[in-house]
């Protein structure tokens, strides 16, 4: 979905927006899922149970007193329960929402901006990291339908722009859609490639990729497509790199030149504080786009370096910041897209080779995200525009759902592209 906005305004501490939902899950404050490597998605349980979260050596995490200490056995298992289910809740929302429609996709009610290709592709991702695949799991059906509505809206090679994931009704996805879709296929095809419909999606995702390698930029990034053009945009540029590794990871074999172009394009996003630009003409920097541009550099073997460095270094110069400005002090202290921020820091600090990176910022963010939980299961759409004015539903509580219940799964790694 076409979403240039999250790198203009920063997301703030949620921890001083909600004091009073901090109390109603203060046990999860303790807790945060396994740091560890998951298990085969062919191997995810049957009759929706969610795979088990191994519990974190939480001797790493400091106490109150800032000493450390393991809480008691039973508490931790009461988290882990929480988050378990969370995360069941948040996949049912998105099954019912489902339901309501006969073509697969994942609506967006009346009103709100309509992006199906990417919010469907978003939805068939996190029934993937919850546990399900196309032929086990407790929304095996669900994610059937949603590949089937991805794959039945990929243009053909008589037409223009084959391999392009697009659909007549969307007119916000564009690029960002066709590479979620594509991110979508290569999971779907990494987990299930022998089956029927793996041998579909393998030839629709060798399309799909075949398009992104087309669509690069001399520069070595990409725009909002579907064509080639000069001009290019980050948040674009993120979305195709991480599918092109998730089909490397499927087994696609991706131009090398692409893949170097493009790493080094990202790099040059980097200003002189470490943040990422929005774009080498926009000089604005944020922590979402930085996070994004840190999670694709290590999608392509970068873990380590000067640039990797800064861009760690930015991102917790601006959280901390954050906690700084006061109520009423400007639009900074509240986030603008604060579900893509929040997965896309998740990645970043999930990749980092000190994983108390990770636990420093998630003990608190896990917390914040249940709590915000509605009795539904899914999750309200709110955000601030540049005013400061509150936004509602601007792309959709289905969408919220998808992304928050993608980032509680980060850590197990069930989806293939979220493993360390």
């Amino acid at each position: 979905m076409t979403l240039p906005d999250p790198f203009h305004l920063e997301q703030t501490s949620s921890a001083e927006r909600f004091p009073s939902r901090l109390l109603r899950v203060l046990g999860l404050l303790i807790l945060i899922p396994a740091l560890g490597t998951g298990s085969p998605m062919d191997d995810a349980p049957e009759q929706g149970v969610l795979p088990q979260f191994h519990s974190l050596d939480l001797r790493l995490l400091p106490s109150a007193s800032g000493a450390h200490q393991d809480p008691p056995q039973g508490q931790k298992q009461k988290a882990q329960a929480e988050i378990r289910a969370s995360i069941t809740r948040g996949l049912d929302f998105l099954a019912a929402r489902q339901a309501l429609v006969r073509d697969g996709s994942l609506p967006v009610p009346h009103g709100e901006q309509e992006s199906p290709i990417g919010v469907t592709a978003l939805g068939a991702l996190a029934y993937m990291a919850g546990g399900s695949t196309p032929t086990r799991g407790p929304h095996a059906a669900q994610l059937v339908r949603a590949l089937e509505y991805l794959l039945t809206h990929q243009a053909p090679i008589t037409e223009a722009n084959p391999g392009w994931i697009s659909a007549a009704e969307d007119r916000q996805s564009r690029a960002h859609g066709h590479g979620l879709a594509t991110l979508a296929l290569s999971q779907a095809h990494s987990l299930s490639p022998r089956s029927p419909l793996g041998k579909r999606i393998g030839q629709a995702l060798a399309r799909a990729v075949h398009h992104i390698e087309g669509m690069q930029g001399p520069d070595g990034g990409w725009y909002y497509g579907p064509g080639r053009t000069a001009e290019q945009e980050g948040s674009v540029t993120v979305c195709l790199v991480q599918a092109l590794r998730g089909a490397r990871n499927a087994g696609l074999r991706i131009k090398p030149k692409v893949i170097s172009q493009a790493v080094e394009y990202v790099k040059k996003l980097q200003d002189e504080t470490g943040g990422f630009r929005y774009s080498q003409a926009h000089p604005q920097t944020s922590v979402a786009l930085t996070a994004a541009c840190l999670a694709t550099l290590h999608a392509t073997g970068t873990y380590e370096g000067q640039v990797i460095d800064k861009g760690y270094d930015s991102i917790w110069r601006k959280l901390e910041g954050r906690k700084l400005i006061k109520p009423g002090q400007g639009a900074d202290r509240s986030p603008a897209f604060p579900y893509y921020e929040r997965l896309y820091l998740a990645q970043a600090l999930w990749q980092h080779p000190d994983t108390r990176q990770f636990k420093r910022w998630a003990k608190t963010e896990v917390l914040l995200t249940i709590s915000d939980q509605r009795s539904d299961g899914g999750w309200e759409d709110i955000r601030q525009d540049g005013r400061g004015e509150t936004i509602t539903g601007r792309y959709g509580a289905t969408y919220a759902t998808a992304m928050n219940c993608l980032f509680l799964s980060v850590p197990e790694g069930l989806l293939p592209i979220f493993r360390r």
